[in-house]
């Protein structure tokens, strides 16, 4: 996912409690949820961080170019401004682009999405087995 084109505040909000509540019935499920994602997106923009300044890294800088480097600079004051990942895992909750599924409890929108295609299978053959009796 492009990080940098989010719409996710850039500052902290207050937020309705019984929005956490809608995918999962659980807040707490909801919040180890966010968790989970907000640590995955954290590792992606650190890793993405580290290729880009990685260009500027040469073996032999004296203490003059480690301070001069106004690209190295440049990129890392663009991640700074970008929204922490805590508020863009939120946003992507509330915007209904997140998956999730729960094993213990087969809750979850995957569950619900195999539930409905097997569902659709079985009406298909059930169908398809009586055409094949009025034959």
């Amino acid at each position: 996912m492009d990080y940098k084109r989010t719409k996710a505040d850039k500052t902290t909000q207050t937020r309705d409690s019984g929005d956490f509540n809608t995918m999962t019935g659980n807040m707490y499920e909801a919040i180890s949820m966010l968790s989970k994602r907000s640590n995955q997106i954290a590792q992606d923009l650190k890793q993405e961080l580290y290729r880009k300044i990685e260009e500027f890294a040469s073996q032999n800088d004296n203490l003059e170019e480690i301070f001069e480097n106004r690209e190295q600079i440049e990129i890392a004051r663009y991640y700074e401004q970008l929204p922490k990942p805590t508020l863009i895992a939120i946003a992507e909750y509330l915007n209904d682009q997140l998956v999730y599924r729960n094993d213990e409890n087969g809750k979850g929108t995957i569950n619900e999405l195999i539930l409905e295609v097997k569902q659709a299978q079985e009406s298909k053959e059930e169908k398809a087995k009586a055409k094949k009796s009025k034959k």
